[in-house]
């Protein structure tokens, strides 16, 4: 979900102070200063009613969404317009991820049972597409991808023989291999990923990629630091024991410090601990002591930041400055994912065709 590289590009300093800024004024300034602003996401106009949950920031200007009808949306423009790049004959597709290298070079995934799960790549902009995988095993149904650079990714799928499989490119995507799963724990009985944001699989740095599980006894977060060759499974604190609880977005802003948000993404069931926090790459984490509100199926670090991010899901957008350890609701959009670039601009996508920027509010009372 997030563009390639990120964690490793040179950030400025003055962009990232502009981000905090925005984070900053989303809390309390105190009776005493009379008013305050907030930090509100900016509605693009997309001119389609599609649902976004694949998101993939570039930069401050150039970004890409993949939903719902095969969709697939890009601007270049910081949002002021977006082409529909579409791959043509791919509306009964469901477009759950999206990976961009830059303005020209993307990967989208689409899910579903067999053969709806599949692949696709452009290296011109969306202009042609070519399907560079197609899954052909009924029993698989793939959910999320990640990159660690512009070569080397992994895709995820339900389990299999009772594990999770793991589909594995080393040319940017254009060709795609089956994991050896001997290095895989085994799943618990109904344990599956969620395919609501493109975050239940996700990388920082060379090596170490992180998959986020619901729907078992508990609700898992799985660690690999050689590409997905061998795994480790740790207990998150976020409830699971149904097939709509669990963990759906990881974020990490290096390979030790992450984030998991989830919960019930029904909406008349409460998401009681819907985040937690790890500063061990993933062996052990901690429910944050102030959670979001409700369901979050998307997160993402503030640039430049060790403290600050965001948490989006159907009922608002939440704001921790110290970790994941407290959240506040900064926003009541309806979003499904968020992503941030190493340039200081946040990005987030939903339903209704909703594509949004962050910017600072109005001064309110």
């Amino acid at each position: 979900m997030t563009s390639m590289g990120k964690t490793r590009r040179v950030l400025s300093v003055g962009l990232c102070g502009a981000v905090l800024a925005l984070a900053a004024s989303a809390l309390p300034t105190g009776a005493a200063q009379g008013a305050s602003h907030r930090v509100s996401w900016q509605l693009t106009e997309t001119g389609t009613d599609a649902r976004f949950r694949g998101l993939a920031a570039v930069d401050r200007r150039t970004a890409w969404a993949a939903g719902s009808q095969g969709t697939v949306l890009r601007t270049t423009d910081g949002g002021r317009s977006w082409r529909n790049v579409s791959p043509p004959g791919a509306a009964e597709l469901e477009l759950r991820d999206v990976e961009a290298f830059d303005a020209r070079r993307a990967v989208v995934l689409a899910i579903g049972e067999g053969e709806a799960s599949r692949v696709l790549r452009t290296d011109d902009g969306g202009a042609t597409w070519t399907e560079s995988f197609r899954n052909t095993d009924p029993r698989a149904f793939y959910d999320c991808m990640t990159f660690f650079d512009h070569r080397h990714g992994l895709a995820m799928s339900d389990p299999v023989d009772g594990r999770f499989r793991i589909l594995s490119t080393r040319d940017g995507g254009r060709t795609w291999a089956v994991l050896p799963n001997t290095g895989m724990p085994a799943a618990l009985p109904g344990e599956a990923g969620f395919a609501a944001s493109g975050q239940c699989l996700v990388s920082s740095g060379p090596k170490d990629v992180w998959l986020a599980t619901g729907g078992g006894a508990t609700a898992r977060v799985l660690h690999s630091r050689d590409r997905g060759l061998t795994w480790t499974a740790a207990e998150s604190t976020i409830p699971a024991g149904d097939p709509a609880r669990g963990v759906f977005g990881l974020a990490f802003r290096d390979p030790t410090h992450g984030i998991a948000v989830g919960g019930d993404y029904r909406k008349d069931q409460p998401s009681p601990r819907a985040a937690a926090v790890t500063s061990d790459g993933g062996r052990g984490w901690r429910a944050a002591s102030a959670p979001p509100p409700a369901y979050r199926s998307g997160v993402a670090w503030l640039p430049h930041s060790r403290t600050a991010a965001l948490a989006v899901g159907p009922t608002g957008t939440d704001l921790t400055t110290d970790g994941g350890r407290t959240w506040r609701t900064v926003d009541s959009g309806s979003y499904d994912t968020v992503d941030c670039t190493g340039d200081g601009a946040c990005w987030a996508s939903g339903e209704q065709g909703r594509i949004a920027r962050l910017g600072r509010g109005a001064p309110t009372p």
